[in-house]
């Protein structure tokens, strides 16, 4: 896993010095830049630990907060990978827990712990659109989409808040809680820095804000996320702290025990 790592940072430094030349002989691909995009966000490091604040806020601006420490585990650069995730408040949702399983060949596995019934439940690969914990970000946002699920059309480069950029057009292969999905990412870094998603009435309903950007532990990371649904006027802001990375997270975390019994050392 190593060797790819090695080979995936080198192959990174030439995309992202070169990508003004590779550009000019129509060498780098939309899909290219969707999958080093896709890489910078979700596959950072070997793994991942950092707490999360997650404010949900009406169009009145009154806020429900929830806080969360995440988990992450890599097993190859964009391929297999695990989530955890415990929810420390509010009441209502203490000791609830999340894990996926993500694979790149196949629907990935999800399973959502509810403490108040004790259940464990299976989240089907259909239910992928629906809110996670009530926020406006669904279940496939936390985790990732795979590039092949979408035809990828660069429509141009653009500049966005002084930084240049490619926009993307995503248009799903198969049904989809949306049409198209608009994406505007970052050309030096990859990161996706603002996301439009559109409705069969072709205008966009929800959009995802990349509103900080900080080094963590020399990886540059999407600190505080913002995904706003443009037609209630609700958001939800991420606000990701502490975070690290190369932590050597065992496997063992990644179960059904732990789904049901937090593993206190990791998300204290």
């Amino acid at each position: 896993m190593k060797i790819v790592k090695i080979f995936i940072i080198s192959l990174t430094f030439l995309v992202v010095f070169g990508h003004k030349l590779v550009l000019a002989q129509g060498g780098l691909s939309a899909y290219d830049i969707i999958t080093q995009s896709r890489l910078s966000f979700f596959y950072a490091g070997d793994d991942m630990k950092a707490k999360v604040l997650m404010e949900l806020v009406n169009k009145n601006g009154q806020k429900r907060v929830r806080e969360l420490t995440m988990l992450r585990k890599d097993y190859e650069e964009g391929g297999n990978q695990k989530y955890f995730m415990y929810f420390h408040q509010p009441a209502d949702v203490k000791d609830t827990t999340f894990m996926v399983y993500k694979y790149p060949d196949k629907d990935d596995d999800r399973w959502l712990f509810i403490p108040a019934i004790n259940l464990v439940k299976r989240i089907a690969a259909n239910d992928k659109y629906s809110s996670f914990v009530g926020s406006d970000f669904t279940y496939e946002d936390v985790s990732g989409r795979k590039p092949e699920e979408d035809t990828h059309t660069l429509l141009r480069k653009d500049i966005l808040d002084g930084k240049d950029c490619y926009v993307i057009e995503s248009i799903p292969k198969s049904a989809s809680e949306y049409t198209k999905r608009i994406s505007w990412i970052d050309a030096t870094d990859f990161l996706p820095l603002k996301e439009e998603f559109y409705d069969k009435q072709n205008e966009v309903y929800r959009r995802f804000e990349a509103q900080e950007i900080r080094g963590m532990n020399g990886v540059l990371t999407i600190t505080k996320r913002v995904m706003k649904n443009t037609k209630t006027g609700h958001r939800s802001e991420a606000t990701f702290e502490d975070v690290e990375y190369n932590l050597g997270i065992g496997d063992d975390i990644f179960s059904e025990r732990y789904l049901r019994k937090a593993p206190v050392q990791w998300i204290k």
